[in-house]
């Protein structure tokens, strides 16, 4: 008995020792029959049981043909990856992933379906994409690359974007999204494949060229309003004419997008002006102007044209109406619905209708009920008042009774009296005006002085800021014509007389008009200091011009020299120039002969070595120097 506790020792001693020897490790499930015989250690595919699939990676495709060795490089068969990357060498360097899986199986490397794969992908093949070659995108494919590239348009078509001519899409600004007018879904760029569900194009709006509304070659958006692309087919419009008659421009009020423009139908006519489609009228009408009879003007309307009504027949009937008027527009007033019965008379009331009031629909001024309804203006007229632009009532304070300026009869001509009202007669030049070219603000308190308004005339007016002219225009402007200057220099101090008439202002008044000095000198300082004959500076000339000169000219000069200085200049003496006897000076000049003739003395035979007396008068005289008349 001894003996069995040994033997049991023994085997568990073998068995640890082969476990720490097993060259597969120690983690192995299966045992050694599973692969190995008897006979001896060598694997052997044909002999052994070993099923592959009872691991995480079962063997499919080429993998069960491949020696296991090329997938466990060592004995410890844990150590095995199952990755493909681990196996499989990336021919793509990385720019798909690691995961062979994605693209390729386990029977062949050649991928068959590769669209339905790249649909799954954040780029699905659509249209053209789904037929262009691969390198056609991915330009490395050739080298099994395929660097993940940008989702935008751009990002491929960058090419066709600045090679494109019809239209060029660079210099009309065209955005680099192909999409906004390219289907991704379509097979060429044709105008065919534009997304253009904005604005779609159907029936008579179903064109091909672009053109054809984007007339400028700029495919920025346009306007969708009608009358941007059919103003001409509006102007042009005759039956009827749609411009004379003040149509509306806003084609769908009337028309569909059907071609030719029919059928035409305003179905609003009944809400807004008159039942036509419903009520009494309706079906009694074939055309527009069996009511309109003037198709220039759809304003007018007549009723009687189609009733017949007999004009007296009419009167006997209306008898007692006081409002009664055998024309279209009353029978509308009283008629507003075309029924029968004779409708309210208004005149019985402290409101009778009259001019304008007289076709005005009820509703219009009995909003909120027919009794106790205001008379007062603004209680219809409020918007009126407060949408009124030429003058804006709001902004001038005009006042809120628009008896005070207007009639019955229409809002214009508007009949304010502004001479009474302001004491600001409106004549000339200032007739026709609108309020809101004088009344800025308010119409209350207006200023009356002309700079008021005029403060921009008198700024751009050449001198009139500089020289610091009046504001009072009327000193020389008239309201009849601004170009007509009309002042009075001879009311002032300063009469314009000779060359001072035609004098341009400026030439005077070089800095202000008022306070400019009247002497002459003021202006004529430098002809003082110029003039040479004789030197008015050197010979200590008065400044006072017209001492010498009158207005007329400088010359013939009328200085009186007898008068002045005591000295008749006759004779030989007169057509001289100062200059020939006033040779410094004018003032304190000597009167005595040899004064001015030393050099006639001097030359003259005997005169200098006989002592001659200096006093030429002895012997000569004013008229012949020649002629001696000494009396012995």
């Amino acid at each position: 008995m001894r003996k069995l506790p040994l033997i049991i020792g023994l085997v568990f001693l073998l068995f640890q020792t082969w476990a720490q020897q097993n060259p597969h490790g120690e983690t192995l499930t299966f045992t050694c029959t599973d692969c190995h015989t008897t006979e001896g250690w060598t694997f052997s595919k044909e002999a052994a049981i070993f099923n592959h699939d009872s691991t995480q990676f079962v063997l499919e495709g080429e993998h069960r043909f491949t020696d296991c060795a090329a997938c466990h490089t060592s004995l410890v068969f844990s150590e095995a990856k199952t990755n493909c990357v681990d196996c499989h060498t990336d021919m793509h360097n990385n720019t798909v992933g690691t995961d062979c899986a994605q693209c390729h199986n386990s029977n062949s490397w050649i991928v068959s379906n590769i669209s339905e794969i790249h649909q799954l992908s954040r780029f699905p093949l659509l249209g053209a994409h789904n037929t262009a070659d691969c390198s056609a995108c991915h330009k490395s494919a050739s080298l099994l690359e395929f660097e993940p590239l940008g989702v935008g348009c751009i990002d491929c078509h960058r090419e066709d974007y600045l090679t494109t001519t019809d239209p060029n899409h660079v210099q009309t600004g065209l955005s680099t999204n192909c999409v906004e007018c390219h289907r991704i879904d379509a097979h060429e760029w044709s105008a065919t494949g534009i997304n253009h569900d904005f604005f779609p194009l159907t029936k008579g709006h179903e064109i091909n060229d672009c053109a054809a509304c984007h007339t400028t070659g700029l495919f920025e958006p346009l306007s969708t309003d009608c009358y941007s692309c059919h103003q001409n087919d509006y102007n042009s419009a005759v039956n009827p004419s749609h411009q004379n008659s003040g149509f509306s421009t806003n084609c769908i009020e009337c028309h569909t997008t059907d071609l030719d423009w029919k059928p035409a139908e305003f179905k609003t006519h009944d809400a807004l002006f008159f039942p036509i489609y419903s009520g009494n009228h309706n079906g009694e009408w074939d055309n527009c102007i069996d009511c309109h009879t003037q198709p220039e003007n759809y304003s007018v309307f007549s009723c009687i044209d189609c009733h017949e009504h007999n004009k007296s027949d009419m009167d006997d009937e209306h008898q007692g109406n006081n409002d009664y008027v055998y024309n279209s527009v009353a029978c509308l007033a009283c008629h507003p619905s075309g029924d029968d019965p004779v409708a309210f008379n208004h005149s019985s009331t402290d409101f009778p209708l009259k001019g304008a009031h007289i076709g005005t629909d009820c509703i219009s001024c009995h909003s909120e009920g027919f009794s106790g309804t205001a008379t007062d203006c603004n209680h219809c007229h409020q918007n009126d008042y407060n949408e009124a632009q030429n003058p804006n009532h709001v902004n001038a304070g005009i006042a809120v009774e628009c008896e005070s300026c207007h009639t019955e009869e229409g809002w214009v001509p508007s009949t304010f009296d502004h001479t009474a009202t302001t004491g600001f007669e409106l004549t000339n030049g200032h007739s026709g005006k609108q309020c809101v070219d004088c009344h800025l603000g308010t119409t209350s308190e207006a200023s009356s002085d002309c700079i008021s308004c005029h403060q921009t005339n008198y700024n751009e007016a050449e001198n009139h800021l500089a020289q610091n002219y009046p504001f009072d225009c009327l000193q020389c402007h008239n309201t009849s014509n601004w170009e007509e200057t009309t002042f009075d220099h001879n009311a002032s101090n300063f009469p314009l007389t000779g060359a001072h008439i035609a004098t341009e202002c400026a030439a005077c008044h070089t800095e202000t008009y008022t306070g400019t000095s009247t002497l002459c000198s003021s202006c004529h300082t430098d002809n003082y200091n110029n003039a040479q004959n004789p030197s008015h500076t050197a010979a200590g000339i008065s400044t006072d011009c017209e001492a010498c000169h009158g207005t007329s000219a400088w010359a013939p000069s009328t200085f009186d020299h007898t008068a002045t200085t005591g000295f008749e200049l006759i004779n030989g003496h007169s057509g001289k120039q100062c200059v020939d006897c006033h040779l410094g000076t004018t003032t304190e000049a000597s009167s005595d002969c040899i004064s001015c003739h030393q050099t006639n003395y001097n030359e003259a035979e005997n005169h200098l070595a006989q002592n001659y007396p200096f006093d030429c008068l002895q012997c000569h005289n004013t008229s012949n120097w020649e002629e001696t008349t000494f009396d012995h």
